[in-house]
C-alpha cells in the first residue's frame, strides 16, 4: 500500500497511468491509473507544462469517452480528474471549459449519465474564495443543462440524484439565489420521491443557507409556502414512523427561519406566513416520541429558537413591542413543548434504552436547559411564575394520577433558570421551597432533580435562610443513598460554600451524616473530596474550638488508619488507600479558611484578601498539620520513590499554603526543611511546584527568608546536577523548575545575589530547556527569561551572565523559530527577543548579526536578505509586541517554507 502510494505521487506516473488504462487491464488495475492521473492533476499541477495543457484535456476526453460504457468506478475517477484539470485551467488557460464539457459529452448522443457525472464531480468546496468567483462564472453554461435533465421524464432516477449533487456543489460557489430560484424550486418538486428525498434536501439547504441569499427578498418568500407545502408529507412520516424524512423536512424549514429570521421578520405584509413557518419548526420542537429512540429531529429545532429571540429583542423598543405581542405567547408555548420533550420516558421503556442512549437523552436535556435559560431573558418573572403554578396544580390535584415524570421536568425547568439567572426578586422561590418536601419522591431521577434543584437555589437560601431547615434535612438523607452520590454531594457543598454563617446550628447534624457516608464508604473517590471541602467550607464558620474538635473526630479515624498503613511493606493496595486519605485530608483544607475574605477577588485571578484580623492563636489547620507531620514524613520516608504518593503529600501543602496564605508561616522552617531533604534523596516535580507556592508567598518576608533563601538554593543546586547528568528524561522537573526561577525572579531578585547560587548554570539550563520537544517545557523556559531579562539593570551577577552568554541564548531562540520548535510556540519566542530588544538593545544588534551570519542558520530556505530584513523589523520594534509576534511568524513561515501556502493560512 505504501509503495503504491509513493508510486502514485512519483513523476513516473504520468506515463504508467495510461499504460494501466488500457482496454487489456482489470478493472482494479484501470481505476488505480485513473486515480494516479487525478492525483498529479489535482496536487502537482506545477509539474505540467504549459504546453501539454491542450493533449492532456485530449487524452482526458478520449478517455471518458471510452470507459463510458465501461467500469462505473473508472469512469468516475477520470471524470473527477476532468473537473481537477478544468479548475486548474480557469479561466485563463481554458476559460469555456464547462461549456465545452456539455458540447462534447451532449455529443456523445446517450450519454446522459456520464455528461451529468462530470458535472456534479467539480470539487468546488476546496477552492479558495477567488477561484470560486472565477469558477461561477460557468453557471450559465451549466443551469439550463441541469434543469434539463432534471424536467426530462426519461432521465433515470441516478441521474437526477446526480443533478442534485451537482447543483448542491454548484450553490457552494456562492451562485445568486435569483439564479438558481427554477432549479431549487424543481428539488421541492422531487422531494416525493423517496430516491431522491436525502440528495434534493441537501440541495435546498446549500441554496438558501448561502450567505448572500438574504439579498434576494422575494425569492425567499416565494420559498415559503413552498416549505409549507411539506407539512402533509411530513405529518405522514410522523404517523408511518419514517424518521429520515421528518429529519430532512424539519432541515430545510430551521435552515429557511435560522439563515433569513431577519429579513423575514421585517416583511410586516407576509407576517402571517412567516408565523406559520415559525409554528411548522414547533410542530418539529415537538414532534411525537423520545428522543433519541423514536425521533431525532427535534435536537435541530432547539438554535432557531435562540436566533428568533436574538432578532425580535435586537429591534428598537417600539417595533420589538409589536413583535413580543405575537412572539410571547409562542415562546410560552415553546416551554411547554420543551418541557414535554424533556420527560422521561416510562420506567419500563427506559430500562430497555442502551448507554448510548442515555447519554444522547442526557445531553438534549443539557440543551434543552440552555434554551429554557436563554428563553427567560424574553419571558422575566412571568415564566418562573408559570412553572410554579403548573407544578402547584400537579401536586395538589387529586384526581389525576401524578407521573413522576411530569414534576421531574417542571423542576428540571425551574433548576435550568436558577442555575445561572439570580432569581433573588422571584417571590415564587419561598413558595417552591416550601412545595419541594411535599413532593412524593418514589424515583431516583426524579431525586436526582429534586437535589439538583436545590442546589441551584443555594444563593437565594443564603439570603432567606429561615428556609433552610426545609430542605436540609432531605439533602442529609439523600447522601445515604450512593444512586444519589453526584447530586446530594454537590448540593451539600453549593450550600456549604453559600450559606456557611448560617450553618452553625446544623453544623454537628451534617459533620455525624457526612462521617457515617464516609465510613459506609457509600460514595466514590471524586464525591468523598467534594464532600470533604463542603465540610471545610461548614468548619470555617465555627468559634476555632468547635473547629478543632470537629477536626479531630472527622479526621482521628483516617490519622489511625494512616498509621497502620504507614507501618506497612509498600504494595499496590496501600498505595491507593495512602492517597485516598492524602487526598481527603487536601480537600478539607483547600476550604477550611476562618478569615472572612472579600468574594469580589474570588474568581481565582488574585489571592483573595483577607479583610478580618486572624484569629488569635494558631490556625486550625496549622494545628492538624503539626500533630500529623511526623506521620507525614514516616509515610514519605517509605514511599519516596512513588511520584504519586509524593504529590499527594505536596498537595496537602500546597492546598493549605494557598488557602491560608500567611497564616501558614509556622509551618515554614519545618516544611522547607522537609521538601530540602525529599528532593535532594529523590527529585520531583511536586516539591519544586510547592517549594515555588512557598517562594511566591512567603519570599519577601524577613522572617521567613532564611528557611526560603536554603530551600531554593538547596534545590537548585540538586536540579543543577540533573542537568549535568542529562535532563531529556525529566521534563516535567525542567518544567517545574523554569517556573520557580521564573517565580523567584518575579518575588524576590535578590535571591540571585547570593554566592551559593550559580546564576551562570542556571542560565545555561534555561537556554537548554528551549531546546527540549515538550512544549510546556519550552514555554516555562520562555516564561524565565522574560522575567530575567528586565534584572539586568539591577542586579548584577544576571547583568554579568546576560553580557557573556546573551548570544547562545540568542541563538536558540533563532534556532526554535528555525523550524527547531513547534509553530505553537513562537509568540513565546517572540517574547524572548521583545524582552532582549528592550533591555539590552545594543547587544541584541550585534548578537542577531553574529548569530544569522552563517550561511544555511537558522534555515537553508533563507536568504542573506531575508535574515536582514528579519534582524533590522525586530531591532525597530520596542515598543508593539504584537507586531513583533507577527514578525516572527512571518519569519518562522519562511524558514519553514510554508511562507504563502494554504497550509500555513490557517496558522
Amino acid at each position: 500500500q505504501k509503495w503504491l502510494m509513493q508510486a502514485q505521487v512519483s513523476p513516473q506516473a504520468w506515463q504508467f497511468c495510461w499504460v494501466l488504462l488500457s482496454p487489456d487491464k482489470v478493472p482494479e488495475i484501470q481505476y488505480f491509473g485513473a486515480s494516479a492521473l487525478h492525483t498529479k492533476i489535482s496536487r502537482y499541477w506545477s509539474d505540467i507544462p504549459t504546453d501539454q495543457y491542450e493533449s492532456l484535456k485530449t487524452q482526458l476526453f478520449s478517455q471518458i469517452a471510452c470507459f463510458s460504457s465501461g467500469s462505473k468506478m473508472v469512469l468516475t475517477r477520470l471524470c473527477v480528474a476532468l473537473a481537477s484539470l478544468a479548475l486548474n485551467t480557469m479561466p485563463e488557460a481554458w476559460p469555456g471549459a464547462v461549456a465545452e464539457m456539455v458540447r462534447v459529452f451532449q455529443e456523445e448522443g446517450g450519454g446522459v449519465d456520464g455528461r451529468a457525472r462530470c458535472l456534479a464531480l467539480f470539487q468546488t468546496s476546496r477552492l479558495p474564495q477567488y477561484r470560486k468567483g472565477q469558477v461561477c462564472l460557468q453557471w450559465g453554461s451549466v443551469c439550463p443543462l441541469l434543469q434539463q435533465l432534471l424536467r426530462r421524464t426519461d432521465s433515470p432516477g441516478a441521474v437526477k440524484a446526480r443533478v442534485l449533487r451537482c447543483l448542491s456543489s454548484w450553490v457552494l460557489l456562492d451562485v445568486p439565489l435569483s439564479e438558481s430560484e427554477g432549479l431549487v424550486h424543481d428539488c421541492f418538486s422531487a422531494l416525493p420521491d423517496p430516491e431522491l428525498f436525502d440528495t434534493a434536501v441537501e440541495a435546498v439547504v446549500n441554496a438558501i443557507s448561502q450567505p448572500d441569499s438574504q439579498r434576494y427578498v422575494n425569492t425567499l418568500l416565494k420559498l415559503v409556502p413552498q416549505v409549507l407545502a411539506l407539512q402533509e408529507q411530513l405529518r405522514e412520516a410522523v404517523q408511518n414512523g419514517d424518521m429520515e424524512t421528518c429529519h430532512g423536512i424539519c432541515r430545510i424549514a430551521v435552515t429557511l427561519g435560522e439563515n433569513h429570521s431577519r429579513t423575514l421578520l421585517e416583511q410586516v405584509d407576509h407576517w402571517q406566513s412567516f408565523l406559520a413557518l415559525v409554528n411548522m419548526i414547533m410542530f418539529c420542537t415537538g414532534i411525537p416520541g423520545h428522543y433519541p429512540v423514536n425521533e431525532t429531529t427535534s435536537s435541530l429545532t432547539l438554535t432557531f429558537w435562540y436566533t428568533l429571540q436574538d432578532e425580535i429583542m435586537s429591534f428598537e423598543s417600539d417595533k420589538q413591542a409589536v413583535y413580543l405581542q405575537v412572539y410571547r405567547p409562542v415562546y410560552f408555548q415553546l416551554v411547554d413543548v420543551l418541557l414535554h420533550k424533556a420527560q422521561f420516558p416510562s420506567d419500563q421503556e427506559y430500562a430497555t434504552w442502551s448507554s448510548d442512549e442515555k447519554e444522547q437523552f442526557r445531553i438534549y436535556r443539557l440543551d434543552i436547559s440552555d434554551t429554557l435559560m436563554y428563553v427567560y431573558e424574553m419571558l422575566g418573572a412571568e415564566l418562573l411564575s408559570n412553572l410554579y403554578d403548573k407544578l402547584g396544580r400537579l401536586l395538589t390535584n387529586a384526581e389525576q394520577p401524578m407521573s413522576w415524570q411530569h414534576t421531574e421536568a417542571l423542576l428540571y425547568g425551574f433548576q435550568s433558570i436558577a442555575e445561572t439567572i439570580d432569581v433573588n426578586y422571584s417571590d415564587v422561590i419561598p413558595g417552591l421551597i416550601g412545595i419541594i418536601p411535599r413532593i412524593n419522591i418514589n424515583n431516583i431521577q426524579l431525586a436526582d432533580t429534586v437535589m439538583f434543584t436545590i442546589g441551584a437555589l443555594a444563593e437565594w437560601l443564603a439570603d432567606h435562610p429561615v428556609m433552610l431547615s426545609s430542605v436540609l434535612p432531605l439533602v442529609l438523607q439523600a447522601l445515604g443513598n450512593p444512586d444519589l452520590s453526584v447530586s446530594s454531594v454537590s448540593t451539600l457543598k453549593k450550600i456549604c460554600r453559600e450559606c456557611k454563617y448560617d450553618l452553625p446550628p446544623y453544623a454537628t447534624n451534617i459533620v455525624a451524616v457526612s462521617q457515617e457516608v464516609l465510613i459506609k464508604q457509600i460514595h466514590k473517590t471524586s464525591q468523598c473530596m467534594w464532600l470533604m471541602q463542603a465540610l471545610g467550607f461548614l468548619l470555617s464558620a465555627l468559634p476555632v474550638e468547635d473547629i478543632l474538635r470537629n477536626l479531630h473526630s472527622l479526621i482521628t479515624p483516617y490519622i489511625q488508619q494512616l498509621e497502620k498503613l504507614a507501618d506497612e511493606t509498600p504494595n499496590p493496595s496501600n498505595k491507593l488507600a495512602i492517597i485516598h486519605i492524602l487526598g481527603l485530608l487536601s480537600n478539607l483544607f483547600t476550604t477550611l479558611d476562618i478569615s472572612k475574605q472579600d468574594d469580589e477577588s474570588a474568581d481565582g485571578s488574585a489571592p483573595p484578601v483577607k479583610t478580618a484580623p486572624p484569629t488569635p492563636g494558631p490556625n486550625p489547620v496549622v494545628v492538624v498539620l503539626q500533630q500529623v507531620f511526623a506521620l507525614i514524613q514516616t509515610v514519605l520516608s517509605k514511599w519516596l520513590n512513588d511520584s504519586q504518593v509524593v504529590e499527594a503529600v505536596c498537595a496537602i501543602f500546597e492546598k493549605s499554603v494557598k488557602t491560608l496564605l500567611h497564616e501558614f508561616a509556622p509551618m515554614v522552617s519545618q516544611l522547607s526543611e522537609m521538601l530540602g531533604q525529599m528532593y535532594s534523596t529523590i527529585p520531583q516535580a511536586s516539591a519544586l511546584d510547592l517549594t515555588r507556592q512557598m517562594v511566591h508567598i512567603f519570599a519577601s518576608e524577613t522572617d521567613h527568608f532564611p528557611p526560603i533563601k536554603a530551600l531554593f538554593e538547596l534545590v537548585t543546586s540538586v536540579t543543577l546536577s540533573i542537568f549535568q547528568q542529562g535532563p531529556r528524561d525529566h521534563p516535567d522537573i525542567v518544567d517545574s523548575f523554569m517556573q520557580l526561577q521564573a517565580q523567584a525572579l518575579k518575588r524576590k531578585p535578590d535571591l540571585f545575589l547570593s554566592e551559593s547560587l550559580d546564576v551562570k548554570a542556571v542560565f545555561h539550563c534555561g537556554v537548554l530547556s528551549l531546546k527540549f520537544p515538550e512544549a510546556p517545557t519550552v514555554k516555562s523556559a520562555c516564561l524565565f527569561f522574560t522575567e530575567l531579562l528586565p534584572h539586568c539593570s539591577d542586579v548584577p551577577p544576571l547583568a554579568r551572565v546576560v553580557q557573556e552568554d546573551g548570544k547562545i541564548l540568542v541563538q536558540a531562540v533563532l534556532e526554535g523559530i528555525g523550524g527547531g520548535a513547534s509553530r505553537s510556540l513562537m509568540d513565546q519566542f517572540a517574547e524572548v527577543l521583545f524582552c532582549l530588544n528592550k533591555h539590552c538593545f545594543s547587544l541584541l544588534a550585534v548578537w542577531l548579526k553574529e548569530a544569522l551570519q552563517p550561511p544555511g542558520f537558522p534555515s537553508s530556505r533563507l536568504t542573506a536578505e531575508q535574515k536582514d530584513s528579519f534582524s533590522q523589523q525586530i531591532l525597530r520594534e520596542r515598543v508593539n509586541k504584537r507586531r513583533v509576534k507577527d514578525i516572527v511568524k512571518e519569519f518562522t513561515l519562511l524558514c519553514r517554507g510554508l511562507h504563502g501556502t494554504e497550509y500555513a493560512a490557517e496558522y
